[in-house]
């Protein structure tokens, strides 16, 4: 951050001109670093003729982990630091975007813009699925979502599993509100969820539980929702029920036209992944690949 680079002075002082999303700016923002600070830091920019960040470290009004931050902001790849939101630290690629947890999933991203997002300008919505619960399944959506936005991708996860839901958990969201209410006309675009912490992500929760889940997901209105937000986004990402017991992820994923199947390592039974394969070939779902979870 330059000199010319400066936040509005407090009161009573000049104010400079501003450079949009400046250093200094993003941190009076975000809450870490006071209005009343600033004129301290440019006086020390001045006479040493440091950086702006490097001055305020200095002072110890700010860490490097607030540099770090704030230089995500400007280069929009949000992430987000420990005790900062309500989104479960399971969520590693919000928290941990360097990690090798996260580039797993960078090269995941990488192999299914090539093998599906990319290939076609249609092919917007993804159905992750699983033979059986506990294998990581919306651990894979929710991070996977994250670094698609992170890569300025408009993304949308989409809980549909109105079974056992976790989305709403994962992101610290309210439940009362969501896809069950939406299929059900009780409802509508407001049940979405944008995620202010993490640039170009929404959410929709599952919503509350239906006694009815695949009759609601079977109806026509499923089909037109996914049409009318590919529209609005550039990703979207469907949590699914176990494949085991019901036929709701099937159905999911002849809706989206797609489908990623994960399995869980010493967990999963071939036998059933392979129920998952001739379902889709019956429904002429495609399937984009399979993801072995070693998370």
């Amino acid at each position: 951050m330059s000199q010319s680079d400066v936040i509005p002075a407090p009161a009573g002082g000049a104010v400079r001109k501003t450079v949009s999303r400046s250093i200094g700016n993003i941190l009076v923002d975000a809450g870490r670093l006071k209005i009343e600070d600033v004129g301290r830091i440019l006086r020390l920019q001045r006479e040493k003729g440091l950086p702006f960040g490097d001055a305020a470290i200095q002072l110890e009004l700010i860490t490097q982990a607030d540099i770090d931050f704030a230089l995500s902001r400007q280069f929009g790849y949000s992430y987000l630091l420990r005790g900062q939101s309500k989104i479960s630290q399971e969520v590693v690629a919000a928290y941990l975007p360097f990690s090798g947890q996260a580039e797993s999933l960078r090269v995941l991203r990488s192999q299914l813009m090539l093998r599906w997002f990319d290939t076609d300008p249609g092919h917007k919505a993804l159905a992750v699925v699983s033979a059986e619960r506990g294998e990581g399944r919306s651990f894979i959506v929710a991070n996977l979502a994250v670094v698609f936005s992170q890569l300025g991708e408009r993304t949308l996860i989409i809980d549909a599993d109105l079974r056992n839901p976790s989305q709403h958990r994962l992101f610290g969201l309210d439940n009362r509100a969501g896809l069950s209410a939406v299929l059900s006309g009780r409802a509508g675009r407001e049940a979405i969820c944008h995620e202010e912490s993490l640039l170009n992500l929404s959410i929709l929760p599952a919503g509350p539980l239906p006694p009815n889940p695949t009759e609601l997901l079977g109806r026509s209105l499923f089909r037109d929702l996914l049409r009318d937000l590919a529209g609005e986004y550039d990703v979207i990402l469907i949590d699914t029920p176990a494949t085991g017991g019901s036929p709701d992820s099937m159905l999911i994923s002849t809706f989206a036209g797609s489908a990623l199947i994960i399995v869980r390592k010493n967990a999963a039974r071939v036998w059933n992944v392979r129920g998952i394969v001739d379902g889709a070939m019956q429904t002429s779902t495609t399937l984009v690949g399979s993801l072995l979870n070693d998370f």
